[in-house]
């Protein structure tokens, strides 16, 4: 993982790119105006933060997010089989 952290484009970034060899997430992305300074041009354009994973990193990342979810989701329904005998 490559974290780029705050990145300027004067083009609206995908929140996922994916390429050859990386998937690129954009986060916390925000349009951006400044005026001009003295004789600095002012910027008119788009901030947020850039990821660059490698695939194989990125595939490996969203397995251990489901299987976090899959454990909430196991978790979630013990506790509703609890509530539901407890109606009876």
């Amino acid at each position: 993982m490559k974290d780029f952290g705050k990145t300027r484009s004067t083009v609206m970034p995908e929140e996922m790119s994916i390429d050859e060899f990386s998937v690129w997430i954009a986060s916390d992305i925000q349009a951006v105006t400044e005026p001009s300074i003295d004789e600095q041009e002012g910027f008119t354009g788009f901030e947020y933060n850039l990821v660059q994973y490698d695939k194989d990193e990125y595939i490996k990342m969203l397995d251990e997010k489901n299987e976090s979810l899959e454990s909430q989701i196991t978790d979630t329904q013990l506790v509703l089989c609890e509530v539901y005998e407890m109606l009876l």
